[in-house]
Order: C-alpha cells, then structure tokens, then sequence
C-alpha cells in the first residue's frame, strides 16, 4: 500500500506520533513517503525529550521530503 503523511504542525507529540505511524508502516511493507511543510519543517526545535522526533526520523527508512 502506498502511504502519504503530511506533517505541517510544531506541535512535538503530533509529529513524533506521525513518524512513529509511519515507522511501523515501513516495517509492515508499506511504501511510506513524509512530507513535512508549514511549520513542520521546524521539527528539530520541537523535539524534546518526552517526544524525541529526531530519533523516530533517524529510524524512518521512507522517503522523507522538508
């Protein structure tokens, strides 16, 4: 299945939870593809460390598109 996520928020609990999401789609074989736009393109600064998106998208093995 082809998969689409669109991140466009700040919000670090909504982008860690999109990645996480699309983690697991990856490893059950689906074509994952991330966007991140907006606002979502400031993912590093609203990373913390209850919601660590830098780590989800270093385990991300989709494509991944800022």
């Amino acid at each position: 299945m082809n998969v689409l996520f669109i991140i466009s928020t700040d919000d670090a609990e909504t982008a860690y939870n999109a990645i996480r999401l699309a983690n697991v789609a990856v490893k059950k074989g689906d074509d994952v593809s991330v966007f991140m736009l907006g606002k979502g393109v400031l993912f590093e600064q609203s990373s913390t460390e209850q919601f660590n998106i830098i780590e989800q998208i270093n385990q991300y093995e989709g494509d991944f598109y800022v």
